[in-house]
């Protein structure tokens, strides 16, 4: 069986911890690798790296690995590891990605790839420039509802797509009286945070993939909690947009409308919902469920405010089946981008599509800011 090192940067942190190594690298290693087109398959070997020897001792031994360094230049050096990966702060990553560039190695990244459009472009043409493969991390596709949701698009079930309309959220604790559930650094513009730019990258490649490319977009961020507390009780401000109510026009002329909020109290069935309303049919989808409404099912409301509404609309959707099993998101992209370091498999969503979403995150701060409408213009590859 053929191995493939991996130097994994950042896997003392949530994401790089649980998603990345546990259930994706090291899920794979269990199942005995990659399959691979020919039939053969590649085993995964991490080289875990970071800057807290303790933390990163711990990992190793818990998981039974062998392999762990804080040093990021010796891992670079390594010709074992001929991919490099980086869930670190968005801070930091552009000046790892670019020596793991300068260093011949395949690059796989969390997103944003980058803190700025100019910076995500440099990183983008450093790795074409050095003929490396490179990918960027676009989960929200292989969500079980999105899956369905990909699947009536293609049989055409909607028609022709009139409208997406999305919500996306939860309320995080300010952390005074219970404690946060997400890092605090999410909430400092400073050090990389805001959900304008931690989500518009998830919608732009949504989206692009599903709907048509994003041409332009109306955006309103807010920061609606102005103060929040550390895990040991010192009070910091929240400098970074905490909500961002957003237009997005589509290429088709699909509209898409998507609300994305830390404050928020959820009152529907999964934290994110989209409906997509077609001529023929529409959807409700979430991470997992999908409910469709066709239009010879579609019921005739009246409206009449004078009487109270005794029709039950939501028994009038059916389920999606899931039909094929599904694996867990992160793990399927994992080894798509396996298969394309190895095999020269399919993988359309490189570094380029990272640039994309950053540059819907920019535009959306910048129609925020100007209180205006923002065409995205000079689209990357």
């Amino acid at each position: 069986m053929k191995s493939l090192g991996i130097v994994m940067n950042g896997v003392t942190g949530r994401m790089g911890y649980r998603q990345h190594l546990v259930r994706s690298v090291l899920a794979i290693r269990e199942q005995g690798g990659v399959p691979m087109p020919d039939g053969s398959r590649v085993q995964l070997e991490p080289l875990l790296v970071g800057r807290s020897a303790e933390k990163l001792a711990e990992i190793a031994e818990r998981h039974g690995l062998e392999h762990w360094t804080t040093d990021l230049d010796a891992a670079l050096a390594n010709p074992d590891y001929p991919v490099y990966f980086d869930a670190q702060l968005t801070s930091v990553r552009r000046e790892a990605l670019l020596a793991a560039i300068a260093a011949g190695k395949h690059v796989y990244t969390e997103k944003p790839s980058a803190e700025s459009v100019a910076e995500a472009e440099e990183i983008a043409r450093a790795a074409d420039a050095a003929g490396v493969k490179h990918g960027i991390v676009h989960d929200k596709l292989f969500l079980p509802g999105l899956l369905k949701l990909r699947r009536l698009v293609d049989s055409g079930f909607f028609g022709r797509i009139l409208s997406v309309r999305g919500e996306f959220g939860y309320w995080v604790f300010e952390g005074d009286w219970q404690s946060a559930q997400r890092p605090s650094w999410n909430y400092r513009k400073e050090d990389g945070g805001g959900i304008v730019v931690d989500m518009f990258c998830h919608w732009s490649y949504v989206l692009e993939n599903l709907f048509g490319a994003v041409e332009a977009v109306t955006a309103r961020a807010v920061t609606h909690i102005p103060e929040r507390w550390e895990a040991d009780g010192t009070r910091y401000d929240a400098t970074a947009d905490d909500a961002a109510y957003a237009i997005f026009e589509l290429s088709g002329g699909v509209v898409a409308q998507i609300n994305s909020s830390w404050t928020v109290r959820v009152h529907r069935e999964e934290l994110v919902e989209f409906q997509v309303d077609g001529t023929h049919g529409s959807a409700v989808v979430g991470l997992h469920g999908c409910k469709i409404q066709p239009r010879e099912m579609t019921p005739k409301p009246v409206w009449n405010p004078d009487l109270v509404e005794s029709t039950d609309f939501r028994s009038q959707w059916s389920e999606v089946p899931v039909n094929d099993p599904v694996d867990n998101a992160f793990k399927v992209q994992w080894e798509q981008f396996v298969r394309h370091v190895v095999a020269d498999g399919e993988h359309p969503y490189d570094l380029w599509a990272g640039v994309r979403g950053i540059r819907l995150a920019e535009a959306g701060l910048e129609s925020s800011a100007q209180g205006r409408r923002i065409e995205l213009s000079g689209a990357s590859r």
